[in-house]
């Protein structure tokens, strides 16, 4: 049998890409309208160098901490994902992963498992929600979620402007009907191995989303969950504020760009924030999220835990940010390629790849915890830096 181990999350982007149908991989692609963010968001952290030491390098490195009242083992959370057709365990696979190796998860109300399955098998899960439904819809999700186990909750904001590919949206139907099973049918045949993945499971990719039902009723589809979202109003920041004193738990905010948007979340109670540009899936030509890091992490950082969403793919880059300021990162394609690759081992695999770079990283720049980090460790360009919103 061939080594399913790889040593990289290039590599498993790259096995995920021969092992999924083309509309699945090309759904969990970045990117809305020409790209521009979802580029930015890798290529940022290739401009960021690092300050390396020669000699009295640290024996030993520290890399655990904690956000929103968690243990990390090291400084990556799980970021939520909607429906996935990756692999038929889906989001449980990816939270036993994550309890196995010390890290919390977070799940999104559009993920093909419920928040009870999740937290069956990992007792450190962050419940995201999107502004959708009435307030007592919403009400009753804060309330499964916690009934469920969730320990905190992740309301994510940067998700209002998405809008077509330049390159092509692929088919993703609304339900696996007779008729759309066969219109997919070459490309499944065409990936056999994920494939009988799911015949082997005795089940294919319902594609509804379980934590969007209301009680007594059926899950609704991707697509009827998404278009409750479509239908509900805009959030004010007032709203927000209501939301947040209606959990009694820790309470993130994602999607964060600019720094009077920063302060509006710290006014309002919340205990993280998370900048984010929703993985360059919401407003083209919003910077990359390292970008606007230290603008946000000075003007609220000792007021808030900040952490940061979008680009990360290896060790170094989850030194990059806690050395400009972010007290943790969420990882998203990262892990689902892992998932795609090799089910829960996969997703085992991308973090203990992570694991181990960050691991080198320190020992490189000579710091012996991850709670040393600092702005000289990083060497960036003079107009690398981004502040939005100094209002």
């Amino acid at each position: 049998m061939a080594n399913k181990w790889f040593e990289t999350v290039a590599v498993a982007q790259e096995r995920a890409k021969k092992r999924l149908p083309a509309s699945v991989y090309g759904a969990l692609i970045a990117g809305t309208e020409k790209g521009l963010s979802s580029h930015d968001n890798l290529t940022a952290f290739d401009a960021l160098g690092l300050a390396p030491h020669i000699a009295n390098l640290p024996r030993t490195r520290e890399m655990s901490t904690t956000v929103m009242g968690q243990h990390l083992s090291m400084p990556v959370i799980i970021s939520p994902t909607g429906v996935q057709a990756v692999h038929p365990e889906g989001e449980v696979a990816v939270a036993q992963a994550a309890a196995n190796r010390g890290i919390p998860m977070g799940l999104s109300s559009f993920a093909s498992k419920s928040v009870e399955d999740v937290c069956a098998v990992h007792s450190s899960v962050f419940f995201q929600m999107y502004w959708s439904g009435d307030r007592d819809t919403m009400v009753q999700r804060l309330e499964r979620a916690k009934a469920a186990g969730a320990v905190g909750i992740i309301v994510t904001l940067d998700w209002s402007f998405s809008n077509g590919r330049d390159w092509g949206s692929p088919f993703i139907p609304d339900r696996m009907s007779v008729k759309n099973m066969v219109k997919l049918a070459p490309q499944a045949l065409s990936r056999p191995a994920w494939f009988w993945t799911f015949v082997k499971s005795g089940r294919i990719p319902d594609l509804t989303a379980p934590n969007m039902a209301k009680p007594g009723e059926k899950a609704p589809t991707f697509f009827g969950a998404y278009y409750e979202w479509m239908q509900s109003d805009l959030p004010t920041f007032d709203d927000v504020a209501w939301l947040r004193s209606q959990w009694d738990g820790p309470f993130m905010v994602k999607g964060v760009s600019r720094i009077d948007d920063a302060r509006r979340v710290v006014d309002l109670g919340a205990t993280a924030l998370s900048v984010s540009n929703h993985g360059g899936n919401n407003l083209d030509g919003t910077p990359a999220p390292i970008r606007m890091l230290p603008s946000i992490v000075d003007a609220v950082g000792d007021q808030i835990e900040v952490v940061l969403d979008g680009g990360v793919r290896r060790g170094s880059d989850v030194v990059k940010a806690v050395a400009l300021g972010a007290k943790a990162v969420m990882i998203g394609r990262a892990y689902l390629w892992g998932l795609a690759a090799n089910g829960q081992a996969g997703v085992e695999n991308v973090l203990d790849v992570l694991r181990s770079g960050i691991d080198a990283t320190l020992t490189g720049i000579g710091k012996a915890s991850i709670h040393d980090l600092n702005r000289s460790d990083v060497v960036a360009p003079a107009d690398f830096y981004r502040t939005l919103g100094q209002g």
